[in-house]
């Protein structure tokens, strides 16, 4: 008991002082930094500026739920009068606010990297049970791996503006362009590390296999996939980084929105506000990446045989 009380101290207090010193050394280092558009922010302009973004919300929100009210209001008044009318329900055209943002990146990393998984791990399974087309897939993957998403997005956004048109969209251009981007990027961790796992199972389980003639589709589940869980949720934590990564710089480049647009359109702005506001983007999107993280880490001690992975 008194081991993990000082195991849990510890892990609690060094990473606060590990925090208490990076803020110090921010808090010294910025006012002696000096851009054109002034001091580099410290820790308390920064959170005065993370309020004003809150402050704004806040105030969105409210000229939202009017902008309802009174179409709700307007409507029902012409109905009132004219009873074979149908109210046309027209949505908020308001500016996304930074939440909104949030939202809007987190929406579009899950979407691409839901599609990388299920694009990878099928792969990396039937690849990583045959040597020969794992031979075969490596110089493919090895090619496009290091490609970087600059040169993806061009190439991404012109095939979906020929191929995806539609007078009804089920959703935007920029979203499918960004979601397609991070598949792109990221599914390589996950196939690699997959294929990995599943050609290093031990002789005996697969032996077990052949003795007890299980089919192919029972074989992978009930032997290759447990066997290879560690391997595929290490390949899933570095695609879900990558991809939350790729996606910023997918939408500060193409100017799609989220996240990346909100630091690309505060740097374009250049008041004096900015660079507080760019420096609590790049917080909450390290914070936020922190959280995909740890969350994956979570669902792989859930799902993992190995009830004893540590939180690292």
């Amino acid at each position: 008991m008194a081991d993990l009380l000082r195991q849990s101290a510890k892990d609690i207090i060094l990473p606060t002082i590990g925090m208490l010193v990076f803020l110090m050394i921010w808090s010294i280092s910025a006012p002696r930094v000096i851009t054109s558009l002034g001091e580099f922010p410290g820790p308390a302009q920064v959170w005065s500026q993370f309020e004003g973004l809150v402050e704004e919300h806040q105030t969105s929100r409210i000229k939202e739920d009017a902008f309802y009210e009174r179409q709700e209001k307007r409507n029902a008044d012409r109905v009132a009068k004219d009873p074979t009318y149908e109210p046309k329900i027209r949505s908020y055209t308001g500016k996304p606010t930074f939440f909104d943002q949030i939202i809007t990146s987190l929406i579009t990393v899950l979407a691409g990297f839901a599609v990388a998984t299920l694009i990878a791990v099928p792969v990396g399974i039937i690849i990583g049970l045959s040597s020969p087309l794992y031979t075969a897939a490596n110089p493919l993957i090895q090619l496009f791996k290091p490609v970087s998403p600059l040169a993806w997005l061009p190439l991404v956004t012109m095939v979906v503006s020929a191929v995806y048109v539609s007078d009804d969209p089920l959703v935007s251009k920029s979203f499918l362009t960004s979601m397609i981007t991070v598949t792109l990027c990221s599914l390589w961790p996950t196939l690699i590390n997959t294929a990995v796992g599943v050609a290093a199972i031990p002789q005996d389980l697969k032996n077990v296999s052949h003795v007890l003639r299980l089919s192919w589709l029972t074989h992978v589940i009930k032997i290759v996939l447990p066997s290879s869980i560690p391997m595929v949720f290490t390949g899933l934590r570095l695609s879900l980084g990558i991809a939350w990564m790729v996606l910023i710089a997918a939408e500060m480049l193409a100017q799609n929105p989220g996240l990346g647009k909100f630091v690309w359109d505060e740097f374009q702005n250049g008041s004096s506000s900015s660079l507080g506001r760019i420096m609590v983007a790049v917080i909450v999107i390290g914070l936020i990446g922190y959280l995909l993280d740890r969350t994956m880490l979570l669902i792989q001690r859930w799902a993992s045989w190995d009830k004893t992975a540590v939180m690292r």
